[in-house]
């Protein structure tokens, strides 16, 4: 474990909230010629997100764009909070935090492109993917090895796991 990795308070966590595209997922939308929109899930992460309910973390998916595939998926999961269709996630997170009565500093917030930078800022550990856009890099308190869609979302579930393991 890295020292940037050791300073953050995983333990603290009591909500992890991500977007969607480029974080669950690789980012890549299937649009069939019918029309039909179909997404890649991972199911390594699906699995360190029923862990971590299990385990009394809160789950939130904030994402840019509404998707009947995204609203299968967490009903497959059984996430708690999901807000589609809001551009300004910053806002979103905040207003979920109040709404469970949570601060700030117990959350995680994940994402991958510039709509997603504020809510990294705001949550007590921001969290970007290694191919995310520049800002929310800068922004990100750690940043993932594992790509989006293919285990990053399980690689913080872990960190949060063992920290409340302890």
């Amino acid at each position: 474990m890295s020292e940037s990795e050791q300073s953050l308070n995983w333990g603290a966590i009591e909500l992890f909230a991500m977007d969607v595209d480029g974080v669950l997922t690789d980012g890549t939308i299937y649009v069939s010629s019918a029309g039909a929109e179909s997404k890649r899930f991972s199911i390594v992460d699906g699995l360190g997100l029923v862990l971590l309910r299990e385990a009394g973390v809160k789950i939130a998916w904030i994402s840019g764009r509404a998707s009947e595939a995204t609203s299968i998926r967490a009903e497959e999961l059984k996430i708690e909070y999901i807000v589609q269709g809001k551009k300004d996630k910053a806002a979103a997170l905040a207003i979920l935090l109040e709404e469970i009565g949570l601060t700030s500093e117990q959350a995680a917030y994940m994402g991958d492109d510039v709509i997603d930078t504020h809510a990294i800022e705001l949550a007590g550990i921001g969290i970007a993917v290694p191919e995310a856009q520049p800002a929310p890099l800068k922004a990100a308190d750690y940043v993932t090895t594992r790509s989006g869609g293919n285990g990053a979302v399980r690689e913080v579930c872990n960190h949060i796991l063992a920290a409340r393991s302890h």
